[in-house]
């Protein structure tokens, strides 16, 4: 489980690139250059401040933390000690990453949508939802983010293969693509992702989760 956390990647400059799990982050912290000098280093929130660690700092304070806040940090076991999974990494070697668009899939557009059927409102489980084009496929609707939205089965059967207008339907909110990956802003509804947030600026960082 703990190798499968998320865990905030930021350049050399401290702007957020990407999103990855933790395994990638421990092999990126674990890793030296031709110089034998780290790649990356841990950033840690203590007392509202941001403290660096190295890999090697990192594993003894995490013998601390095991002994004291056990329960504060999601942990990866090995053969001598256990580590805690940081919440924020920084890499030391390169400033920037090629920007990715975010990926039009069915995982991303739920999480645009926030679970909610773009007609009715309502928010529902993934089971009772659908995708629905707001101008039908048959009236040359295309499979984009501005025409593509969550649905409730009632509504969508309702709407049928015609439009909004047509179906007497109107949409709760325009759909358009989002400049980050909308997952992230699931993420940080929780406590533990709470260090991501100044260093999240949706205005000029896409942030993709990997």
């Amino acid at each position: 489980m703990g190798l499968r956390c998320h865990v905030l990647m930021l350049n050399a400059h401290y702007a957020a690139l990407r999103v990855i799990d933790a395994r990638r982050a421990f092999s990126l912290l674990f890793k030296r250059d031709h110089h034998d000098e780290p790649v990356a280093e841990v950033v840690s929130v203590e007392d509202g401040r941001y403290v660096s660690y190295n890999f090697e700092d990192w594993c003894e304070l995490s013998e601390f933390r095991k002994a004291f806040e056990p329960t504060e940090h999601d942990w990866v076991r090995t053969t001598k000690i256990d580590i805690a999974v940081p919440r924020i990494i920084r890499v030391l070697r390169f400033s920037r990453l090629p920007r990715q668009e975010v990926k039009f899939n069915r995982r991303n557009i739920y999480a645009r949508d926030q679970n909610r059927c773009q007609y009715c409102g309502k928010k529902f489980g993934t089971a009772e939802l659908s995708l629905d084009h707001v101008i039908p496929r048959s009236h040359g609707g295309p499979s984009t983010w501005e025409n593509v939205v969550c649905a409730c089965l009632r509504c969508n059967v309702q709407k049928g293969g015609r439009t909004p207008g047509e179906a007497n339907l109107r949409l709760v909110k325009k759909p358009v693509k989002p400049r980050f990956s909308p997952v992230m802003r699931l993420a940080l509804s929780t406590a533990k992702y709470h260090s991501w947030k100044q260093f999240l600026d949706t205005a000029y960082w896409d942030v993709e989760l990997k």
